[in-house]
């Protein structure tokens, strides 16, 4: 298909082409620019900053300690499993120049979905805040963790503030369940017993793997995608590229709501503002609105990312409409479609347009995103990246014509190596160096893209991605449960939500046991919240449940 978008549509000072091997490594950038910016700014959380040459020091500390007291060597892998906090960007970045893979968990995981992570990627370590160590507690001896850094959420906000952080949460919000876990390592003794000048750099290639980014994929249990160096030097430098026009270096101030554990927060976020000397400021709990919004009215900030439920939450909260958007420049939208009125209102209270991207973990995240000079929200999902083959195949292979929806192939440097030790579930999704996305799209004369279906069952509740194999596999570990078939409904708010068919073993099985079994085994967003009971779920010739007559 050709690139019609390149001479059509991409708006001005934007490239054609970036070059995805300009750092070697994430190391080289991290270092390049935390001398370039060493007096700035690099994150803030909770009123607490760390200037690029801290987050250095830091970053050198942790890594030492990982190499010398902990013998991580290159390729070994590192599970961090923290909230927004200074903790995240100094693991992460202490990891990556220590020549480890970083393994990003969600830290509401279940036990059950912890354990699968850590033993299919076979970390070695992992960083966790004390709010989910008795989740680790539960399988740690099923896995093969040798290392629990253990850190608390006021670990890094100084010794007076952190210190009432920690009491706070802990014996007044309750917020801390009782754990045991033996032989843990606190995260400030590693970085105060680190000694910066024993690191060791590490000759990183572009092609070795950055990032174990888990995800359903199209089908099955959760798959580790390997994103290299390199796919990630080219993500983010495709980002920048496309808002590189927007951008002053040494001036920009995002706002991070999202967790850094996810994806598109990592890479638009953490990494692209990187190189653009910024400041993030990092929101540990978005969901406590009229917080975040006190939060917001202590800064000018220029660029803020997030999920279509957020945008919507924030809209909704008093006060929201009296800060001071002076200098917002640019709204990011990702993770799930952005709705029109969500997207008409942000316009109309911030005076900025909320673009939206589009992307898969597999990608590192960004495929496609709204030129930045667009009037107002259009439906579409907008232009291919920098450096972006994208193309339209009809159910017979062949490559679609303008406005002919088909199923939406990309190809580029941000596409990743493969499944992690999934060579099959590779081979299903990469062909001949196309990424099979699954999702059905349409483009139009302009070289716009616009999403028309998903192929793949997946329900994407709030940006996270939900697999309904997952799900279903759950509730059938219930002994009441003889069939089940799980879906996603429209939701107002969360753009879907996940609703469960079930057939009765057990006649005296209720919806409230179903939940409660679900809430045991599902991080929160994966729990059914609709529950039907039938007497029969539809079916093909072969027995397969139907799961698009049930939708």
């Amino acid at each position: 298909m050709e690139k019609i978008w390149l001479e059509k549509s991409y708006p001005p000072g934007v490239p054609f082409e970036i070059d995805a091997d300009r750092y070697k490594s994430l190391a080289e950038m991290f270092f390049q620019y935390s001398k370039k910016y060493a007096d700035k700014t690099a994150f803030i959380n909770m009123d607490v900053s760390i200037s690029y040459q801290e987050l250095e020091q830091q970053a050198k500390s942790f890594a030492a300690y990982l190499q010398n007291d902990l013998g991580l060597k290159k390729g070994d892998k590192l599970a961090i499993m923290v909230p927004n906090s200074l903790q995240y960007p100094i693991a992460l970045f202490g990891g990556l120049i220590a020549g480890v893979t970083i393994v990003n968990v969600n830290p509401l995981y279940t036990a059950r979905e912890l354990k699968h992570q850590l033993n299919d990627s076979g970390t070695k370590a992992i960083v966790i805040i004390d709010n989910f160590a008795h989740t680790l507690e539960e399988v740690i001896n099923e896995t093969p963790v040798d290392h629990v850094i253990l850190t608390s959420l006021g670990d890094r906000l100084g010794a007076v503030k952190g210190t009432v952080v920690n009491l706070v949460v802990k014996y007044i919000k309750k917020m801390v369940p009782k754990f045991n876990l033996p032989n843990t390592i606190a995260f400030n003794h590693v970085v105060a017993s680190g000694n910066p000048d024993e690191y060791t750099p590490v000759d990183i290639d572009g092609e070795e793997l950055a990032f174990l980014q888990y995800t359903g994929g199209t089908t099955g249990v959760s798959k580790g995608a390997m994103l290299t160096h390199r796919n990630m030097v080219a993500n983010l430098e495709q980002a920048k590229g496309a808002l590189k026009p927007l951008l002053i270096e040494g001036e920009e101030f995002v706002v991070t709501a999202l967790p850094l554990y996810h994806i598109f927060a990592l890479t638009a976020n953490c990494l692209t503002f990187l190189t653009l000397g910024g400041t993030n400021l990092l929101i540990t709990n978005p969901r406590d609105m009229p917080g975040f919004v006190k939060e917001l009215s202590k800064y000018k900030f220029t660029a803020l990312t997030g999920v279509n439920t957020l945008f919507n939450g924030l809209l909704n909260t008093p006060g929201f409409k009296d800060l001071d958007f002076s200098q917002l420049k640019v709204s990011l939208g990702g993770g799930m479609a952005v709705q029109q009125p969500v997207a008409e209102r942000w316009q109309q209270i911030t005076k900025t347009r909320l673009l939206e991207g589009y992307g898969l973990t597999e990608c590192a995240p960004l495929v496609t995103l709204s030129p930045y000079n667009q009037q107002g929200y259009d439906g579409t999902i907008g232009l291919p990246a920098a450096s972006t083959e994208v193309k339209i195949i009809a159910d017979d292979g062949s490559v679609c014509a303008i406005g002919e929806p088909g199923e939406m192939y990309v190809k580029g440097p941000q596409v990743m190596k493969g499944y992690y030790n999934r060579i099959e579930a590779t081979n299903e999704i990469l062909k001949d160096g196309w990424l099979a996305t699954g999702d059905i799209a349409s483009m139009d004369d302009r070289g716009f893209f616009k999403i028309v279906d998903r192929k793949k069952d997946m329900i994407i509740v709030s940006g996270f991605n939900v697999f309904p194999n997952e799900i279903e596999e759950v509730v059938m570990m219930h002994p009441g449960v003889l069939e089940a078939a799980a879906i996603g409904v429209p939701h107002d708010v969360n753009g879907e939500s996940v609703k469960i068919f079930i057939v009765k073993k057990d006649q005296a099985l209720t919806e409230k046991d179903l939940t409660n079994h679900c809430r045991g085994n599902l991080t929160n967003y994966k729990v059914p919240k609709l529950i039907e009971f039938r007497d029969e779920l539809p079916k093909s010739n072969v027995g397969k449940i139907l799961r698009k007559d049930l939708r």
